[in-house]
């Protein structure tokens, strides 16, 4: 394994190394850096919000960043979102998301409503509860027999593909099947599965599981901790859908990729569940850096920087050009197959014997991408494209002659 590149700094899309290398960071350092790194307006606020207040308990009291980015985030999510649940990253807003479902049942009355349903081949996070909703695979394996039971259904069909009346049937009997009174909640990646191989499906097959979930009273989580914050040229994925969740769960992007932050936003029907004068309802969770003042100043002016008409231009620039560059792969010999694109996400398979997280290439790609001083860490043999959003069209022409001629090269 050779040994970590010490990084000194960040400049926009750029990581520079201590001997002076550039980097262009192609995938926004594991999807976070949706503005690039350093950026001063982010840095600005930052160092205000320091000089002011930089962290004080959040139970019993509060404080105006905190205030200020629930009121603006609220009305920008994909459905009547009342409330927001602070914590600090993805797995535990995950977390948070299933405490919350399970416990809203066993307020009412109904403790038998305990199920989860999740797909097949998701990803929610490393944490114990994340894990157990997430499909098994090599980040479980050590695991499986400590993981709570999940019932898993099979994904809408791919983007770009027709479901085989086989698989629209089986599809179909799974739905018949379960145990719908004793489902809690159903959690799911919209449109895009992303640690789990970038896989990308159509909103309508979604869709017709979310108005299942709905006819039967179950609860819908949407983990959008990647794909929130403009990643699929809507604020958020489930923009896309016909039917909002009941609960979201979002990190990554929300502070542009600055400090650790996570939240657990829900409608008004399941805060209520909890307010009570029965203290055995409340929902015992919180954290020591639970809406770190710092974290909301960043996330504040990371809204500033997503919601400027500039940025928005700027995703649908990555998104034509990214569909571009998936027609010059379809139109190539190269070794490649599955090409897909959702908004400013690319993904595709570079053709292995063997396909998943433990195929060599992806090592070879990302040695042989360093090179020629752009940053890719595909998923095994997924390759995968995620710029920041401040990418220009000359640096992203440069990161697909990179592929291509290492693609050429197999």
């Amino acid at each position: 394994m050779p040994a970590p590149i010490p990084i000194t700094r960040g400049e926009g899309i750029y990581l520079v190394d201590a001997d002076g290398r550039r980097y262009l960071d192609a995938i926004s350092s594991w999807w976070v850096t949706i503005h690039g790194h350093a950026h001063p307006y982010i840095a600005e606020k930052i160092y205000q919000q320091a000089l002011t207040l930089e962290q004080v308990i959040f139970a019993g009291f509060t404080h105006e960043p905190a205030v200020s980015l629930a009121e603006r985030l609220l009305p920008l999510l994909p459905g009547p979102f009342a409330r927001v649940f602070y914590s600090d990253n993805g797995s535990t807003a995950v977390e948070v998301a299933l405490k919350m479902a399970v416990q809203y049942w066993w307020n009412q009355g109904q403790p038998q409503r305990n199920k989860i349903l999740a797909f097949k081949e998701a990803y929610h996070g490393d944490t114990f509860g994340a894990m157990s909703v997430s499909g098994r695979s090599i980040f479980t394996q050590a695991f499986n027999d400590k993981l709570f039971e999940v019932i898993f259904l099979d994904t809408p069909s791919p983007l770009g593909h027709e479901d085989p009346p086989e698989a629209a049937a089986h599809r179909r009997q799974q739905l018949e099947q379960l145990p719908w009174d004793q489902v809690a909640c159903f959690i799911y990646e919209p449109l895009v599965q992303g640690a789990g191989g970038m896989r990308m499906h159509r909103p309508e097959g979604l869709d017709l599981l979310l108005a299942a979930c709905r006819q039967q009273g179950v609860l819908c989580i949407a983990d959008e901790v990647m794909t929130g914050f403009g990643r699929t040229n809507q604020l958020f994925a489930s923009h896309w859908l016909q039917h909002s969740p009941d609960i979201i769960c979002l990190s990554k992007g929300l502070t542009g990729g600055t400090l650790p932050l996570g939240i657990t936003a829900c409608k008004d029907f399941l805060y209520e569940a909890f307010v009570q004068d029965d203290k055995l309802k409340t929902l015992w969770h919180g954290h020591s850096f639970t809406a770190n003042p710092l974290a909301c100043a960043a996330s504040l002016a990371s809204l500033d920087l997503l919601l400027d008409p500039a940025c928005t231009r700027q995703r649908a620039m990555i998104s034509r050009m990214q569909e571009t560059f998936l027609d010059t792969l379809a139109g190539s010999s190269l070794p490649v197959r599955n090409g897909r694109c959702t908004g400013t996400l690319l993904a595709f398979e570079v053709i292995q014997e063997k396909d998943g997280y433990l195929n060599t290439i992806s090592a070879d790609i990302t040695r042989k991408a360093l090179d020629k001083g752009v940053f890719l860490r595909p998923l095994g043999n997924t390759l995968y494209l995620m710029p920041p959003y401040c990418i220009t069209e000359p640096e992203l022409k440069y990161v697909y002659e990179v592929i291509l001629e290492i693609l050429y090269g197999l």
